[in-house]
């Protein structure tokens, strides 16, 4: 039949393992892919409770290899994590991925690496984490790659620009991050849904998990954060970050900026129509 000594072996294994077992549990494993199985039996052992967990969410979840992996690195069998309010990754994502995905992402990241001393417009801090990029992949962690800043999607002759987009290898996931100088606001969340849904038409592969999107504030409010999140359908998460001065420093400087900002363009106009 041209089956090899391995996996000869593993079905003797298989068999040895599971034919004096409780008949729920064999009907649960018998429907595993054989690569899930032997992961089971490799890592359980004799410990049915647990192999009848993942099997049964294996099969609820449809979870793949590498998200089986990650659940039983988490120890879901033992205890679930709960779920972040700023995020909405335990309702929009299978179990294991989101509680890999809290893990993987933060709720505060340190830009100090910046050397901001002045306040600055979104753009200005996409540009030095650009060009600081190593660094930022260090604050943001293990597994991340850098594919692009204003990234553009175009859609049925519209264009629209990621602020930064990344690919999280143990995620298998593209992970899109806003950039925001500002504090939380609801309205940006369905931008963020919007880039994913495009994200997920345009640019994911067949063999690859639902893109995440990331929204980066000066500062944030959870409760409001978890108003704003409801509803959508989207992996999406909020985190703030420090920089060198006083985030309520900064949002004064920044504040100021803006408005001074805002009455150049307001004078520029009216200029303009007076002419």
């Amino acid at each position: 039949m041209g089956m090899s000594v391995s996996n000869l072996w593993n079905m003797k294994r298989f068999y040895v393992r599971f034919h004096n077992s409780d008949t729920k549990l064999q009907q649960a494993v018998v429907v595993l892919p054989w690569g899930h199985l032997n992961y089971l039996i490799a890592n359980f052992g004799d410990d049915d409770d647990a192999i009848l967990y993942y099997a049964q969410k294996t099969i609820e979840k449809g979870w793949s290899r590498e998200l089986l992996t990650n659940a039983v690195k988490m120890k879901m069998h033992i205890s679930i994590p709960e779920n972040n309010t700023s995020n909405n990754f335990g309702l929009t994502l299978p179990d294991a991925q989101a509680a890999y995905a809290n893990e993987v992402f933060k709720d505060t990241y340190n830009m100090g690496f910046l050397g901001v001393t002045e306040p600055i417009l979104e753009l200005e801090l996409e540009r030095r984490l650009v060009e600081k990029i190593k660094q930022f992949l260090l604050e943001l962690g293990q597994g991340f790659t850098y594919i692009g800043n204003q990234y553009v999607l175009n859609y049925r002759g519209k264009e629209y620009k990621v602020d930064m987009l990344f690919f999280h290898r143990g995620l298998r996931s593209l992970v899109a991050i806003d950039l925001k100088i500002s504090e939380f606001h609801a309205e940006y969340v369905g931008k963020m849904n919007l880039y994913l849904s495009l994200l997920d038409k345009l640019e994911k592969q067949d063999d690859e998990n639902p893109s995440i999107g990331i929204i980066l504030c000066a500062e944030k409010d959870n409760v409001e954060v978890e108003l704003a999140l409801d509803g959508f359908t989207k992996p999406i998460g909020i985190a703030d970050y420090k920089l060198i001065i006083p985030k309520n420093e900064l949002k004064k400087l920044i504040n100021d900026e803006i408005k001074s900002f805002n009455r150049e363009v307001s004078d520029r106009l009216i200029s303009e129509i007076d002419k």
